[in-house]
């Protein structure tokens, strides 16, 4: 199981590597004002933290349920969504794109906010930067910077081997999920109704805070949107591990995931009939 995952991640990474050009991703970035930049910034990093916060007041949850929903609201930048929603009405270079941003601004905004959290309930964390650091260029930029390679020296290859890639990646992502599912099923049992209630009202503010910050073009706005609420809860379970607490911690991120996992299934078949009634009403 502990190689299954990261392998399953890695060889996604590649292959969405594959299909990324670097001009295309750096355009995406240097078109935008500093304006644009600072409500990204909310959207991505501050509005979800804020909510996981109210969220769990609201809801009466535990200290280690506070915790893990606040993590998940902080961790933005999950892998692979770019090529579960490839060709279905979203940018796949945009969304990549905004995946290493994220990446490259997690070690410097998550130390930050988590001791400023753990200040409102009395408690001093500090998790250094570098540690972030190290689980971004591992699990995210090399796989990437592997599959641009091979783009660049084997075309051809790459091309025809990206497919396959892909479909055993999530082939054995899948497997994964269903295990570790199985796995937690005395963890998920636990989950309350408001536990449920608050990850996917946090996973809504996620989309709706892009939404209502970024001003752009309805497809720039729909992909930063998905890929905000898609929250790295590898990354969130990842530091949640450094607690003591965090097998109680296991229900809120697990069921975020499911969550998300649905929500990223059901997009494309929500977004996609209005984009083709506006490519219609366009001709």
């Amino acid at each position: 199981m502990k190689l299954l995952l990261p392998g399953a991640v890695f060889i996604l990474m590649v292959s969405v590597g594959m299909s990324l050009k670097l001009p295309e991703l750096v355009s995406n970035w240097r078109q935008l004002t500093w304006a644009t930049w600072i409500r990204l910034v909310l959207a991505t990093f501050i509005v979800p933290a804020l909510a996981a916060l109210i969220l769990a007041r609201v809801f009466f949850l535990t200290l280690p349920e506070t915790g893990a929903l606040f993590m998940v609201g902080a961790t933005p930048g999950a892998p692979l969504l770019t090529r579960n929603l490839a060709r279905r009405g979203f940018d796949m270079q945009l969304a990549a794109s905004y995946q290493v941003w994220c990446g490259a601004l997690t070690p410097i905004f998550i130390p930050v906010m988590l001791w400023a959290a753990a200040k409102l309930y009395s408690r001093s964390i500090w998790i250094p930067p570098r540690v972030l650091l190290l689980q971004i260029v591992e699990k995210e930029f090399l796989p990437l910077l592997v599959g641009m390679m091979l783009m660049r020296l084997a075309p051809v290859f790459s091309k025809k081997a990206q497919r396959g890639m892909n479909m055993l990646g999530n082939l054995v992502l899948t497997l994964v999920f269903v295990l570790l599912l199985w796995k937690m099923r005395a963890d998920l049992a636990t989950v309350t109704p408001w536990i449920v209630l608050a990850t996917f009202i946090l996973m809504v503010a996620s989309i709706v805070a892009m939404h209502l910050l970024l001003r752009a073009d309805r497809i720039i706005v729909r992909t930063l949107a998905v890929s905000n609420a898609n929250r790295h809860v590898g990354l969130a379970l990842l530091l949640m591990n450094r607690f003591k607490s965090s097998h109680q911690a296991l229900p809120v991120i697990a069921c975020y995931a499911i969550l998300v996992a649905i929500f990223l299934v059901v997009a494309p078949r929500i977004f996609r009939p209005q984009e083709l009634a506006a490519q219609k009403a366009s001709a």
